[in-house]
């Protein structure tokens, strides 16, 4: 296992210079430092003494792949592409394009404490309420509660997050007054704040994975071992959570796992709409105020928590199934 992990870990860094390597392309190719420093200025009239100030300022008045005027090392390293891009892949975020110039370190580290908050609860109840629900189906398979679950989960997969937001909202927050419409507390107070897009992201994912997992377990329940175990004469509820459940854990992980990276950078619609100050609404926030650097920093993390997942659901594997090796 301890090789097959290094050789992923290898093609992950491989990928990680890829998406680098073209997001830097992208940005200052299609953009160049000028457009960038107008953009963040603003204002009709911009003279280039501005936009001189602004690059320097932020590194931008260096050469953007190699330095003819620097000597030895500093050819590389004294140019845009060492400084603002090379220098992600050891996790040097530097400091944003804005006016305030804040650490992105900083406000990362800061602002993914206050998503997990968010996103951890919202991962374990997804997980298990998606997963029971599309057992009760399989349960009852046939029947008038199968095909109206069914349903339901097309449904609730058809309709719009934003619509549960605004529905949630007007409902439990302007005509209940059970919780707060927006906003964020420290402390025991944040359940109230987060209770409410909790509950709402639940049902605006609960219809597509309960659908998904109930078309795994179908699929699980007609292969020969769960036929046998029936024969043998286990009851109903016995062959789907010993037998059926354990050997779709496999696709159930895989499922799962890609949510994962979601779980550490926020969710960029419920933090915006409920005012969580997340990495999702500084992600928002940086592409409404043009800030280029938070942008690439949240690409890169965004690569580097993908790799990092797959990694972690190959290892999950051998645990959830011992006849899988990873060689």
């Amino acid at each position: 296992m301890g090789s097959f992990i290094i050789r992923r870990l290898g093609y992950g860094l491989l990928v990680l210079i890829g998406v680098n390597l073209l997001t830097f392309f992208l940005f200052f190719t299609v953009n160049t430092p000028d457009d960038m420093a107008r953009l963040n200025i603003g204002g009709k009239r911009v003279t280039q003494e501005q936009i001189d100030k602004w690059k320097s300022e932020r590194g931008y008045d260096r050469p953007l792949y190699w330095n003819t005027q620097a000597t030895g090392s500093d050819k590389l390293t004294r140019t845009v592409l060492w400084e603002r891009s090379i220098s992600l892949l050891v996790l040097d975020f530097g400091r944003s394009d804005s006016a305030r110039s804040t650490d992105i370190g900083h406000e990362v580290a800061t602002r993914m404490g206050v998503s997990l908050q968010l996103a951890v609860p919202l991962f374990v109840l997804q997980l298990i309420v998606s997963v029971s629900f599309a057992l009760m189906l399989v349960f009852f398979r046939h029947s008038r509660i199968d095909f109206w679950g069914v349903v339901l989960c097309v449904l609730m997969l058809s309709i719009s997050s934003l619509f549960y937001i605004i529905v949630g909202q007007y409902f439990f927050s302007r005509v209940l007054r059970l919780v707060p419409i927006s906003g964020f507390a420290a402390g025991l107070d944040v359940v109230r704040f987060l209770l409410l897009p909790v509950i709402l992201s639940l049902l605006s994912r609960l219809g597509g994975e309960a659908r998904l997992y109930r078309a795994m377990f179908l699929e699980e329940t007609g292969k020969d071992y769960v036929r046998t175990a029936r024969a043998k004469g286990l009851s109903e509820q016995r062959v789907l959570f010993r037998h059926v459940l354990r050997n779709a854990l496999i696709p159930i992980l895989t499922s799962a796992g890609t949510y994962l990276p979601y779980v550490f950078l926020g969710s960029l619609v419920f933090e915006s709409f409920f005012g969580i100050p997340g990495l999702g609404a500084f992600v928002i926030e940086a592409i409404a105020g043009q800030d280029f650097a938070i942008v690439r920093t949240m690409v890169f993390l965004g690569a580097l928590l993908y790799i990092a997942s797959n990694v972690l659901i190959d290892i999950a594997y051998t645990w959830v199934d011992p006849r899988v090796r990873l060689s």
